[in-house]
């Protein structure tokens, strides 16, 4: 077998290519709602996990907290995310979704789906399932953070190297 032909199916490139090209097409989805791949992840984990703190929501993003100010300084500039006065500690903010940021997560929702259908199309309902299982499980050996997109570690990581990863936290 020739071990370079570019037609050989290689999973491991095939996800890498897919995942680029998807990343791609979700960010140019996006910009109809005038957002980025980050701002869309911050709100979404927002909804889930109201009144975090900064320090918490960096943590789990895996995103140095400076990095993460400017994320929300925007969001909530726009109106989507407010920052109360912690109850427990004055000294912290704890972060919540307005009634715009909400609205705005469901339309994202709705461009999510989109962007699903689109690129799973060649695929049944049955195969769309299975490969969710099989991706799934190669997240999970991977230590991948459910929920979580590794993009935000590029960012500025606060995960130290060869520091195991809390599969745990979402």
């Amino acid at each position: 077998m020739d071990r370079d032909r570019i037609d050989e199916p290689r999973p491991a490139f095939l996800l890498s290519q897919l995942g680029a090209h998807a990343a791609s097409q979700f960010a140019e989805r996006l910009k109809v709602l005038d957002l980025a791949p980050q701002d869309a992840g911050v709100l979404r984990l927002l909804r889930v996990a109201a009144g975090l703190s900064q320090q918490e929501l960096a943590g789990r993003l895996r995103i140095h907290p400076s990095r993460l100010v400017a994320i929300l300084d925007n969001l909530g500039k726009r109106g989507l995310v407010e920052r109360r006065a912690n109850q427990e500690d004055r000294r912290l903010y704890s972060l919540f979704l307005t009634k715009r940021g909400e609205e705005t997560l469901e339309r994202i929702g709705k461009v999510a789906q989109e962007h699903q259908e689109a690129l799973l199309s060649a695929l049944s309902r049955e195969e769309r399932d299975t490969l969710a299982t099989l991706l799934l499980k190669v997240a999970d050996h991977q230590g991948l953070v459910r929920g979580v997109h590794p993009g935000y570690q590029r960012m500025g990581a606060t995960k130290r190297p060869g520091e195991p990863v809390n599969t745990k936290s979402l």
